[in-house]
């Protein structure tokens, strides 16, 4: 069903005067109106039609507007719903709010704080409506990298947003950040969800291999053209076709390749070791780096012009310990794949565990998590994953350790709490209750501590 532009609103009210006074109003601030005068006449729009929001009036001539409810939000799931009535009461409102209102408002309506919910409602559904786009995308990916991509922290989601928009595109990307950010993953998301998702996605590590096979593996090379080379080989971009090649590593590329990758990437073509014969590739690539390429390009060891053709799209992955949303629903992604993995029957961390977790920097990211996780499951013997199981201490946490055994024990106590309560308020983002709740205290005690070391 295709959408007009403009935001449209359904007014359930039998009162044809409040109608007009709404939907005059509400024109007049840019809004399309429907207009309904009973609860089956709404509804009888809505199968013609999905407005962003229905103002639903509580009191219809041939139905209660709270029974309506379930009905709209079957056929329309993601418009906001507005009710109004003359007669407000707080239960009333959690009632409304239970059955999925957005809002409540009072008769007579201020018409000025209407449009305000209305517009924070459209922003609201604007957001939904993405998010539910990227889940029906993702969902139609079957395939492990799809599978391990877990994105609660806002970073993460507004990353994957730019996959989606990015994927369908010819344009070269170029991912960023640390070892273990999970850069390969998010590449093959990326062939995933683009037009070439049938044609070969092929990976190579450009750090892993020695120059001269290197440039053989990339462009391949002819028969003779060196020791051992007994047959002619095609590299990676005949391969490929118009697939995908990611090239991890990118940064570790020897400058004598660096060319040829640039006349690849400005032609489309090459030719073998030993060749003469210039070859043609539709390949689409992928970059990979943990080094800073612009330093690089600054002190001479990466050329500039293969810089900017590769960091056509630039995506940074961030460090785990900077999106620490993230960490717990990856560990019980893990610990569920490795407890089917293995047949054990673990049901989840233990608390000391979860902060461990929530505590720990990782500086191996993603991929120290998970390997973490699998030993931990491996070595558990009770239902709960322990922090002993878990077996990694960071170096912080030692150094910590000595300070507070060289210290008073008045001193040593005062270290641990600044401490402790400095960290539950970064990991919950400042919010004291849930602060409370990591430390084990109520939130009374919490605020006493933080006023009596000057937290506050």
């Amino acid at each position: 069903m295709l959408r007009d532009q403009t935001p449209a609103v359904l007014i359930i009210e039998d009162e044809e005067a409040q109608r007009k006074i709404l939907g005059a109003y509400l024109k007049k601030r840019g809004f399309r109106v429907l207009e309904a005068g009973s609860g089956a006449e709404g509804l009888g729009i809505l199968g013609r039609s999905l407005p962003e929001i229905v103002l639903l009036d509580w009191r219809l001539p041939d139905e209660d507007g709270l029974k309506l409810i379930p009905k709209i939000r079957e056929k329309s799931p993601l418009t906001a719903i507005v009710m109004l009535t003359a007669f407000a009461t707080v239960e009333r409102a959690v009632e409304a709010m239970k059955l999925g209102a957005y809002h409540y408002l009072t008769k007579p309506v201020n018409l000025e704080e209407l449009v305000l919910i209305l517009e924070r409602a459209l922003s609201e559904l604007s957001l939904r409506r993405e998010v539910a786009s990227l889940r029906k995308k993702l969902a139609e990916l079957a395939l492990p990298e799809a599978e391990e991509i877990v994105a609660e922290s806002p970073a993460m989601k507004e990353i994957l947003r730019l996959c989606v928009r990015v994927a369908p595109t010819e344009a070269t990307v170029l991912l960023t950040g640390e070892s273990g950010t999970g850069k390969e993953v998010l590449a093959g998301l990326i062939h995933r969800l683009s037009p070439r998702r049938e044609k070969p996605f092929l990976k190579i590590n450009c750090a892993a291999i020695p120059e001269g096979l290197l440039e053989s593996e990339l462009f391949g090379h002819e028969k003779g053209a060196f020791t051992g080379a007994d047959r002619t080989k095609p590299g990676l971009f005949e391969e490929a076709g118009q697939g995908t090649i990611f090239l991890d590593e990118i940064g570790e590329l020897p400058l004598s390749l660096q060319a040829k990758l640039l006349r690849v990437l400005q032609d489309g073509t090459f030719r073998r070791v030993g060749g003469r014969q210039e070859l043609r590739t539709e390949a689409r690539v992928i970059a990979a780096t943990n080094r800073d390429l612009s330093a690089m390009v600054r002190e001479g060891s990466f050329r500039e012009d293969l810089f900017w053709r590769l960091a056509v799209i630039t995506v940074h992955i961030p460090p785990l310990r900077e999106r620490r949303e993230d960490i717990l629903p990856l560990a019980r992604f893990f610990l569920k794949k490795y407890t089917r993995k293995y047949g054990k029957p673990l049901k989840d961390f233990s608390r000391g565990a979860l902060e461990l977790l929530l505590t720990y920097d990782f500086p191996g990211n993603v991929r120290e998590l998970q390997n973490a996780v699998e030993r931990a499951v491996i070595l558990a013997e009770g239902p709960l994953i322990t922090e002993k199981d878990l077996a990694f201490f960071p170096q912080e946490r030692g150094d910590l350790l000595d300070q507070l055994f060289k210290r008073p024990l008045p001193e040593a106590v005062e270290l641990l709490e600044r401490k402790r309560l400095s960290e539950a308020l970064r990991i919950s983002g400042g919010v004291k209750t849930r602060a409370a709740e990591l430390l084990g205290i109520s939130e009374r005690v919490l605020r006493y501590k933080l006023e009596k070391y000057g937290l506050l």
